[in-house]
């Protein structure tokens, strides 16, 4: 159980699982690409101890396996997951009340603990430029705040369990903020700390806002918990650290007592200020748009703090643990959260948002000569209307019947679908509606459209393992290549703009149906780069899904409407990249240069077996 942050660097480097870095690291694209390079690696956490312009120690990496993020919960892991478990079934406890009695204790720390007298993160104030200013992508707008835990309380019931801690980043510089005096934070208006500057707003008050730094990890991982309704972040904290968040008030601020860093400060209604770019977890950069400044109060740093970071961008990345991990302890609440669901799987490869894979149940009638989507259809409008799955552009759902499916074996599973789909039947769109905030495939921001593909049913076709004649030597297309049974991705001109690509895809459909039917090919991919596309499940899926908007980027090879509902003989996406759409994240090759000092034999990092 650890304390605080150094605790856990302590432990961690006892076993074999840290590894410091004595050499001066610039903040500047230094300290990223090194975490990168060592995350790709599967290589250690990171306790950076000689940050230029910084007195304050970094660490990153902490989370960056499964196996090490479970060594650092290893104590509290099984009693958080039994009382996440009683919480889904309090019939449980009922049922074997001594079994129970264990959860019973665990729950005494989920309580957060009101302390009084002098806190050790309070021992110094200090000012936003002392604290290590990491940039992480050459575009960024400045430098951010990764793992930051931001509290606010509902003005209109104050108190800390009716509180939100939530990962919402922070620019510390750059764009207008004022420096030491400003700086921004960047949360959608449905989040709980948007609810909360709403109720301000209409009440005409600021609204508090405190940004936790360190701390013990369990208080990191309860940020960014998805958790349900009446459920706090304060008391998931408290069970994963097995002890209590201890807090305090100063001058009107929620304090964490065991966090490294905290700066305080006021959200004043209709304050906006220019947020970003941002290297995001799509893989592209999130570009300036205006978002709410935080007018700061004070900025505290407990003696020998410690700063966390991790690195967001293309994934897999630090992040992806974190999904796992969140998975294991609360998988099982999506089922309590929408009957008939047995797995919901946001596909990490593409940014998680952008693409989810779904099994659910069919039993509506099971008599019926001819089986097809019921059930999962109205599974797939829970699905869509459900927190942080609601942001899904491409929803793909069956249901098992008869051999088992895992949404997690994104081959196999899409195999499954592919199989099975009726393309004049299963593919139904929602056109219109929200989408990512970070997803700028669609038409304007967090606008775009969504589109569920519904399989289920006996196997209708045999799926083609190489390329079919009939996408080889189609003039003003090439490099046809196979992706997967079923998908063949091939390369066009460049995109220059839909009017445009609505011929260009016109004359690709009558080309491929002028030669006869390929039934075994039901999903065709236009790329800029098949050779790319097809190098990798892990590219096709990044590329296909964060590239294109369903409504305007999905055709038809003999596309038609029957009863106002779209049909076809063969899908094709368009993920060219498109003119609006966000820039790629790519790194420095200079800086990554100069981090193989880092890595040399007699250097901090130079006994670490990397490629």
């Amino acid at each position: 159980m650890y304390r605080n942050l150094e605790d856990c660097i302590i432990d961690l480097e006892k076993n074999g699982h840290l590894v410091r870095i004595r050499e001066e690291v610039d903040p500047y694209l230094e300290m990223a690409a090194i975490h990168m390079k060592v995350y790709e690696a599967g290589g250690p956490a990171l306790l950076f101890e000689n940050v230029k312009s910084s007195k304050f120690r970094a660490a990153s990496n902490l989370f960056g396996t499964i196996e090490r993020s479970k060594f650092i919960f290893r104590n509290t892991w099984a009693s958080v997951q039994n009382v996440m478990a009683l919480r889904d079934d309090p019939m449980k406890a009922l049922k074997q009340p001594f079994r129970n009695i264990g959860n019973g204790f665990a729950a005494m720390k989920a309580l957060p603990l009101k302390k009084f007298g002098s806190l050790p993160v309070t021992a110094q104030e200090i000012q936003i430029s002392d604290l290590p200013h990491i940039q992480h992508w050459p575009m960024d707008g400045g430098a951010f705040i990764t793992l930051p835990q931001v509290y606010s309380e509902d003005p209109e019931k104050p108190g800390i369990m009716n509180s939100n801690l939530g990962m919402y980043r922070v620019q510390l510089s750059g764009n207008e903020y004022e420096k030491n005096k400003e700086i921004g934070l960047h949360y959608q208006i449905h989040r709980g700390i948007g609810v909360h500057q709403a109720k301000a707003n209409k009440l005409g008050t600021p609204l508090k806002v405190s940004c936790f730094v360190g701390g013990p990890p369990a208080h990191t991982l309860s940020a960014i918990m998805p958790l349900p309704e009446g459920l706090s972040e304060m008391t998931v904290a408290g069970l994963l650290a097995g002890r209590n968040f201890r807090y305090s008030y100063v001058d009107g601020y929620c304090i964490s007592n065991d966090a490294d860093f905290v700066i305080t400060g006021e959200i004043h209604p209709g304050d906006t200020k220019p947020e970003g770019p941002f290297g995001d977890h799509l893989g592209y950069y999130s570009l300036t748009h205006p978002f709410p400044v935080m007018k700061v109060n004070k900025v505290y740093a407990k003696p020998n703090a410690i700063w966390p970071f991790t690195v967001v961008g293309r994934p897999p990345q630090e992040d992806t643990a974190f999904g796992e991990l969140i998975h294991e302890l609360t998988g099982d609440a999506i089922k309590q959260e929408i009957p008939g669901v047995k797995e919901v799987h946001a596909v990490d490869a593409a940014g998680v948002h952008p693409l989810l894979f779904a099994i659910g149940s069919e039993r509506y009638t099971p008599y019926q000569k001819v089986k097809q989507p019921t059930e999962i259809l109205t599974i797939a409008n829970r699905i869509l209307g459900t927190g942080q799955l609601s942001l899904a552009k491409y929803l793909f759902i069956t249901a098992e019947e008869n051999q088992p499916v895992d949404s997690h074996h994104e081959v196999n599973f899409l195999t499954y679908i592919l199989e099975r789909i009726d393309l004049n039947r299963d593919i139904h769109f929602y056109t219109n509606t929200t989408i990512d905030t970070l997803d700028y495939s669609g038409t304007g921001l967090n606008s775009g459209s969504k589109v569920v593909f519904a399989a289920y049913g006996d196997k209708k076709r045999d799926l083609c393992r190489e390329v079919p004649d009939a996408l080889k030597e189609i003039r003003g297309f090439e490099n046809a290549q196979l992706v997967m049974p079923g998908i063949v991705v091939i390369q066009g001109s460049k995109f220059i703009d839909y009017s445009q690509a609505q011929q260009e895809l016109q004359g690709l459909s009558d080309a491929i149906q002028a030669k006869g039917s390929i039934s075994s090919c039901p999903m065709i991919i236009l790329s800029d780069d098949s050779s790319f596309i097809s190098a990798t499940i892990q590219n096709f899926l990044w590329v296909t899904f964060t590239r294109s908007n369903p409504s305007h980027d999905i055709y038809g090879v003999n596309s038609r409407y029957e009863n106002k509902h779209w049909a076809c003989d063969n899908v094709i996406i368009d993920a060219r990249t498109k003119p609006h759409q966000a820039p790629p994240l790519i790194a420095d090759p200079t800086v990554a240069k100069n981090i193989e000092r880092l890595f040399v034999k007699g250097a901090s990092l130079g006994g670490l077996k990397i490629e």
